[in-house]
């Protein structure tokens, strides 16, 4: 029985942090950053630079964070495929 608990438990423990987990969009705008304020290659640029990343407070993130927005900014960049644009629909 306790054994049964412990596991509710954990996989509770994980589950809600799947749950609660930060989207990357939030990420970036708790960061102040848009997407569709750069081109790709500017973006490329930013994540280069420690300079750059400690700028826009990106060199706070997690090595994981890191990759998952660069990829979400490159990927909605002003000349992307599907950019992202201020007051857009």
């Amino acid at each position: 029985m306790k054994n049964t608990i412990y596991t509710f438990i954990l996989l509770s423990i994980i589950s809600s942090h799947n749950i609660f987990a930060m989207d990357i969009e939030m990420v970036a705008n708790s960061l102040n950053l848009s997407a569709g304020s750069k081109a790709i290659m500017q973006w490329k640029r930013v994540f280069k630079s420690e300079r750059k990343m400690k700028r826009y407070s990106i060199n706070g993130l997690d090595k994981e964070t890191k990759k998952r927005l660069e990829e979400y900014l490159i990927d909605h960049a002003i000349d992307s495929d599907k950019p992202t644009v201020a007051g857009g629909f």
